[in-house]
């Protein structure tokens, strides 16, 4: 009898140790084996075999024949995840493996043929990145929009295919990872997989076991699940629009895809590329740190005739601009006019976050802020208070503005459905659509990404949907509706989110197609922000950012640590959070915590819901907290936001 230790992949368990059966011969590290756990059986990995019998007695297990053991990368991966977010063994296994083998198997069935397009030449700052990539540890690829990051992309995973080792590209959302099949099939016809949430879990099963029994190299594109593909020679792997928060996991184990990503080519000794146009301040600012490669791109690669794209910033304040008494100045209403005579394409962007008010100065812009954390305040209108969601801090409404005493303080609030029925109000002839989290299934961009790329939609109204990575020829106009709508968003990331957004979605135009207009309105025309936004000045937005993070102590000056409890009464919640404080200052007098606070969402059902923000200049010390968190408490290391 061998005794084998195996990770089972279910959430039930909530240990940190494999755990011991029997079988009658010893058993690769890797193989895919059944084992008993409670009244079921579950899918497992084994990790160890060996002679030594414990004390206790052990069920048996049994065993899928002619499967090949997963990758070893995959399950030392699966192993450092458990400990670096401190998660049970249970819910990690489940992530590197499917809910249990498919009883068909499945062939990737490759195909491999010649390029079916001839790429055009490499610009020069293609062929410097190119140069200038380290094939281990982090590449941080800054490229502006419409600069061509895509054929970076592609020319690595040719030279990974060309060493006999696959390529596996992460993308935020499925839509963009459609886009990105359609680009990598022309030029690797016949080796290309896709995973998404849209397939099905029979075929999520049999593509799972199809690539771990795959000898030869493919290309993956998927979203961040797609990490934990069974690849076997791994020589690339790319984090494209690495800035976006998609990519943070929201239950746990509360990992991030970059750092994943990273981890997962350090195993492979892959080459490792976080690619964006606005990198998240934490990722360059490491990269800057440890001496890392920053391959900036700034020369558009559509090679096309000379075009420009111009922005106009219009004063929400200045109300004569608002003469047809919409949310759309008369500018953008008259920029809007001209590209529909032109048969071109309107993007209108409005980025509606969360419930939060704007409380603003209509004078000069001034938003009302938390003198100790710096952050929006909220309105809380039930109990007329402004609010702190991040130490508590709160006050009376202001009645004017401390800068210049105007008494017409501003508390406004539009969304995208209002955007799209002015838009059809005002261009009737137009056919308007509308892409934000509440469209239905078939209503999402992914599903009509051929018809928007094709002209068939003279408007588009939307959320930061429509800012990633879209590439419409016909696209011509660009307005935001409101440029400081997540300036509201009371969290240290919201300064961050909105260069990233504004800069995304200007990014649509100027891509070389064709003469482009942007119409900014915003409540601060004069404001750094703006300005860094409209001059494309990086690095003026980052030092103005950086020194903020620091006087403050977020990112990258500290690791955070977000940790809540729900209970009946909004004094049992916040008692609860004071009494937690009190236990973890006494353990460990170098951290630092926030509050207690109400969460963002007060309220979550019949419960309320109070947190506690830590901050460490020590991760471990988090994962202690974490670890010794009592019953009814729940946590997020790392977050991407405080809300």
């Amino acid at each position: 009898m061998y005794y084998i230790s195996v990770l089972v992949a279910d959430s039930s368990y909530h240990g940190s140790e494999a755990l011991t059966y029997g079988f009658d011969t010893s058993l690769a590290v890797g193989t895919l084996v059944y084992a008993p756990l409670r009244n079921k059986r579950v899918l497992g990995v084994v990790t160890n075999s060996s002679t030594t019998e414990p004390k206790f007695a052990v069920k048996l297990l049994t065993t899928e024949k002619n499967i090949q053991p997963i990758p070893e990368e995959l399950l030392k991966l699966s192993l450092w995840m458990q400990k670096y977010y401190a998660a049970s063994l249970g819910v990690v296994t489940q992530h590197i493996l499917p809910k249990d083998l498919p009883k068909k198997p499945m062939a990737v069935l490759l195909n491999p043929s010649k390029s079916l397009v001839d790429l055009p030449p490499l610009t020069p700052d293609q062929q410097l990145v190119l140069d200038k990539i380290e094939p281990t540890g982090l590449n941080l690829l800054h490229g502006d929009t419409g600069t061509g990051k895509t054929r970076i992309y592609i020319e690595l995973a040719r030279k990974s295919l060309q060493q006999g080792k696959s390529a596996l590209i992460i993308t935020p959302e499925i839509g963009l990872t459609s886009q990105l099949a359609t680009n990598f099939e022309q030029v690797f016809p016949g080796r290309i997989i896709t995973l998404h949430s849209q397939l099905t879990e029979a075929t999520r099963k049999r593509l799972w076991l199809a690539l771990n029994q795959e000898k030869q190299p493919l290309v993956v594109i998927g979203a961040r699940s797609a990490l934990f593909s069974p690849l076997h020679q791994l020589g690339l792997v790319v984090i494209d629009e690495s800035h976006e928060t998609a990519y943070k996991q929201d239950k746990s184990p509360y990992y991030h895809a970059s750092m994943v990503g990273a981890k997962l080519a350090s195993l492979h000794k892959a080459t490792f590329v976080l690619g964006s146009a606005t990198p998240l301040i934490t990722d360059y600012y490491i990269a800057r740190q440890k001496k890392r490669p920053i391959l900036r791109m700034t020369t558009t690669a559509a090679k096309t005739e000379e075009t420009q794209r111009h922005i106009e910033i219009v004063d929400l304040k200045d109300r004569e601009k608002f003469s047809k008494k919409s949310p759309l100045s008369d500018l953008l209403i008259k920029r809007i006019r001209e590209a529909l005579i032109k048969k071109e394409q309107i993007l209108l962007f409005l980025n509606r976050r969360g419930t939060a008010r704007i409380i603003m100065c209509d004078n000069c812009g001034w938003q009302y802020a938390c003198p100790h954390c710096d952050l929006p305040l909220v309105y809380h209108g039930d109990a007329h208070l402004v609010r702190c969601h991040s130490c508590n801090f709160s006050a009376n409404p202001p009645t004017k503005c401390s800068e210049c005493n105007n008494t017409n303080i501003v508390f406004k609030s539009i969304g995208t459905k209002a955007v799209a029925d002015e838009a059809a109000r005002l261009f009737p002839e137009a056919k308007v659509m509308r892409f934000d989290t509440d469209n239905k299934k078939d209503e999402r961009v992914e599903q009509h990404y051929q018809d928007l790329r094709d002209g068939k939609v003279d408007i588009l109204v939307g959320t930061q949907t429509l800012a990633k990575g879209l590439d419409l020829p016909n696209l011509s106009v660009v307005g935001v509706v409101m440029a400081d709508a997540s300036l509201a968003v009371p969290d240290f990331s919201s300064q961050e989110r909105t260069f990233q957004l504004l800069s995304q979605v200007i990014g649509r135009v100027g891509r070389g197609h064709r003469n482009s207009n942007v119409v900014i309105q915003t409540y601060s025309p004069g404001g750094k922000l703006i300005k860094a936004v409209v001059d494309n000045n990086w690095r003026s937005y980052y030092d103005n950012e950086i020194a903020e993070r620091a006087q403050f102590l977020f990112p990258p000056f500290c690791f955070l640590l977000k940790v809540w409890t729900r209970r009946s009464s909004q004094t049992a919640a916040q008692e609860a959070c004071k009494k937690l404080a009190i236990t973890l200052r006494k353990r460990n007098p170098l951290i630092v915590i926030e509050g207690p606070a109400p969460s963002f969402h007060e309220k979550v059902g019949d419960k309320y819901q109070w947190q506690l923000i830590i901050k460490a200049k020590q991760r471990s010390q988090l994962l202690e907290i974490i670890n010794k968190l009592p019953s009814g408490w729940s946590h997020d290391i790392d977050p991407m936001n405080l809300l």
